[in-house]
């Protein structure tokens, strides 16, 4: 909670000066995002860091916050994990690559095993990722983005969780999902001085990835390639 960082003394310098940024940045009035302006305002937000090299403490984290779902007030929630900054700054393939590594460890280390019928192959329309028997859609921010300024939430790289049932009552093809998302990526494409990115759409688009909404590019072209992400079966055991 964004209490914990004026009353706790066990946090790293660099988290609190990051979280600070973090604050400021998505309170101010012409931030794009209602959802999480107005989550950061109300303390509906919870928290989370990594260091560069240990993310062991993630997973329960990730657990705990899925857990505040069982109380119905807690709907709209939004995860923000806060990753040790990189010394010097990374380009933007540095932090793709450290995103989809945490991804990857999240789901070698997760022990609830995904529903028959959710897509194993990112190239799947319908693919999404899943954490502890939930569906999560998870974005990366960082410093390396230097024209998608929406995505520079300051020095650290931010992974934002927010699980899928957040978005009940705003899904893709509902009015009051479609109005909403459009209002959100007006105030997107006004901050960034760029069209939306090609790969945004809403899950469930079958001409859509999901998997590359989740880390984008710094400028309006498609992103290329496989999805860095392998489901653990799908991996090939060895002979």
């Amino acid at each position: 909670m964004k209490e914990d960082f004026e009353t706790r003394t066990d946090l790293p310098d660099w988290l609190i000066e990051e979280y600070q940024t973090f604050h400021n940045t998505v309170t101010d009035k012409t931030f794009p995002c209602y959802f999480g302006m107005n989550g950061e305002k109300k303390g509906e937000l919870r928290y989370a860091y990594i260091t560069k090299d240990d993310w062991s403490n993630l997973p329960l984290a990730l657990i705990e916050f899925l857990a505040l779902f069982e109380n119905p007030k807690h709907k709209r929630h939004g995860l923000f994990v806060f990753v040790e900054p990189f010394s010097p700054e990374g380009t933007l393939e540095d932090y793709r690559q450290h995103f989809w590594d945490i991804l990857q460890y999240l789901h070698d280390v997760d022990d609830v095993k995904w529903p028959m019928e959710s897509p194993r192959d990112p190239d799947h329309y319908l693919w999404d990722f899943m954490f502890h028997g939930e569906p999560i859609f998870a974005f990366g921010n960082t410093p390396a983005y230097k024209q998608r300024k929406t995505r520079d939430l300051g020095n650290a790289m931010v992974i934002g969780f927010q699980p899928r049932k957040i978005f009940e009552g705003l899904k893709g093809t509902k009015k009051g999902g479609i109005m909403s998302r459009e209002k959100v990526r007006e105030r997107v494409e006004a901050w960034d001085h760029l069209p939306k990115h090609p790969d945004i759409s809403h899950f469930g688009d079958p001409e859509h990835n999901e998997w590359k909404q989740f880390f984008i590019g710094d400028d309006s072209e498609p992103i290329q390639g496989k999805c860095p992400f392998i489901h653990k079966e799908m991996k090939q055991k060895p002979s």
